[in-house]
């Protein structure tokens, strides 16, 4: 074999080793899609879910979940990683949600913050959902607002209204609008 034959002979061995890589590469991002989509489907079919938590993660390509996000009931951070650790393809599970404090004082703020944003007439037919768009997480007398509404106007009567609660602290809006479009 000359050296022209070998040089040809190898780079078409790389060429092949390159598309193998490239193949392997996107079924890596398959397989942390369909795990993805997996762990929001079982996070949010949670039985004790509601728009007082918010469920974040992240998934490597080794298949690793971490667990974020606020819960109000210590039980649903043990729920959602046992649920997780059962998803096909998880090889480890992270458990980084934090527990609110149990306090009266948060609860009064919770449901007084429901009641002025989803009582509101802009926002009220979002309230009839399973789970609500707009959560709700308070800790320490502080609220955050987080989820995804329709429009910049929906996200700023929401921290208007959040605002308005007797006895927060702060209100942060981490509210994110679905449409791109300017529809205030």
């Amino acid at each position: 074999m000359t050296n022209r034959n070998l040089g040809i002979a190898t780079l078409a061995m790389l060429i092949v080793l390159a598309m193998g890589s490239v193949g392997s590469a996107q079924e890596s991002e398959r397989m942390q899609d369909r795990i993805g989509k997996q762990v929001r489907k079982e996070l949010v079919m949670l039985p004790f879910y509601s728009l007082f938590d918010n469920f974040k993660f992240s998934v490597s390509p080794a298949g690793e979940v971490t667990l974020l996000g606020e819960v109000s009931r210590p039980t649903l951070k043990t729920d959602a990683e046992r649920v997780v650790q059962r998803i096909e393809g998880v090889s480890k599970v992270t458990n980084q949600i934090e527990v609110l404090p149990l306090s009266p004082n948060d609860d009064r703020i919770r449901l007084a913050t429901f009641n002025a944003i989803y009582g509101h007439p802009t926002l009220r037919p979002l309230a009839i959902r399973a789970v609500p768009p707009i959560h709700i997480i308070v800790k320490n007398g502080d609220i955050t607002l987080e989820g995804v509404v329709n429009t910049k106007l929906e996200k700023q009567i929401a921290e208007m209204r959040a605002r308005q609660v007797s006895g927060a602290f702060k209100v942060t809006n981490n509210l994110m609008v679905e449409q791109t479009g300017d529809n205030s």
